[in-house]
């Protein structure tokens, strides 16, 4: 059954509303005024053009780029759990390149950036060898490689890239030339959102619209069947989606660096990785749709700093909403799934 705009458009709206709905009866069960909560968290997400900009926007574009690396991974069947670690590992190699070749000027920029992406590979790779190779679950062998990856910053930051006056765990600030410009003067904005659109755009145009793409669909929707019928290297396909993935999300952290932080210290990333696997879920694995989730899921992060700075209501109980948005997603997944099998089999 072919899904029209129409019905997009619908499933948004329906979205939304399920959004607002679990908000409204998460605080009211916690015990806490609604009015107030939901007032403190629009002004703080969407509520003025500096707060969309400078906070749900700045926040949405790991989201949106690390977003992509897991629906692509996952696209082609690979469970790749472990964007967060090659989040860090990007921005770990686009830190250590900024500061290493400061001469450079503003070829820096696309430079560190092509580094993020490679440290991001790079990370991916043994996980990607082990599962074509040894058969390993790419679940357990990405997520083991997410703690390594917290631990090597901590090292960096404590030792070969730390600050000179050896004070602080962080690295010194990289250069100016090699910061993302801002896009809007007077707001946090800076030009990574732009290339986390470039990436949307391009993973959806060769998902839905080329030779490649249609590979990496068949091989995820049902590899054995790609293997015999459709003539496919699953294998290689997978590999390929692997790299490619862990790439994507090493962009992730090279534009916080570049964008945001301006240096490599602990705690860079607040668990973008994680929040990006339920980007893409929300998103069905779409890239286009991942733009308006990881929008969606900044706004409620972005909210839910003010909504406990200036209403006194815990943010995690946002973390709560997002579950249960994620929880009633499969639901109706694994239903409409249900649903198409007796439609299937009339028709045949």
């Amino acid at each position: 059954m072919r899904i029209t705009r129409r019905d997009q458009f619908a499933a948004a709206g329906v979205l939304l509303v399920a959004v607002v709905v679990l908000l409204i009866a998460t605080i009211t069960v916690a015990g806490y005024d609604p009015g107030l909560a939901l007032s403190a968290m629009w002004n703080g997400s969407v509520g003025s053009w500096y707060a969309l900009s400078s906070a749900t926007l700045v926040r949405a574009t790991p989201l949106l780029i690390a977003g992509l690396s897991v629906a692509i991974a996952f696209r082609a069947g690979v469970l790749n759990i472990g964007a967060e670690g090659q989040l860090l590992a990007g921005a770990a190699l686009a830190t250590a390149v900024s500061l290493a070749l400061p001469s450079l000027g503003f070829a820096l920029i696309p430079i560190a950036l092509l580094a993020g992406a490679f440290g991001g590979a790079v990370w991916v790779a043994l996980p990607a060898l082990l599962r074509r190779r040894f058969g390993v679950l790419e679940v357990i062998s990405t997520l083991m490689l997410n703690a390594v990856a917290v631990h090597l910053v901590s090292w960096l930051v404590r030792g070969p890239l730390q600050e000179p006056t050896h004070t602080y765990p962080q690295t010194t600030s990289i250069t100016t030339s090699a910061r993302l410009p801002i896009l809007l003067p007077g707001t946090r904005l800076h030009a990574g959102f732009l290339v986390g659109l470039f990436l949307a755009g391009g993973a959806w145009w060769v998902v839905s619209r080329t030779a490649t793409g249609f590979r990496l669909r068949a091989a995820g929707a049902n590899p054995f069947a790609a293997a015999s019928a459709g003539r496919i290297d699953v294998a290689r396909v997978a590999t390929g989606a692997f790299l490619i993935s862990g790439a994507i999300a090493g962009i992730a952290g090279a534009v916080e660096v570049q964008g945001v932080t301006s240096a490599l210290y602990e705690g860079l990333s607040p668990g973008y990785g994680y929040t990006a696997i339920a980007v893409a879920l929300l998103a069905r694995l779409n890239a286009a749709a991942v733009v308006a989730t990881a929008i969606l899921f900044a706004a409620l992060e972005a909210g839910a700093t003010a909504m406990q700075r200036d209403a006194g209501v815990p943010s995690v109980l946002v973390k709560v909403v997002e579950a249960l948005l994620i929880l009633l997603v499969l639901a109706f997944d694994a239903w409409e799934r249900r649903r198409q099998k007796p439609a299937e089999a009339t028709e045949s």
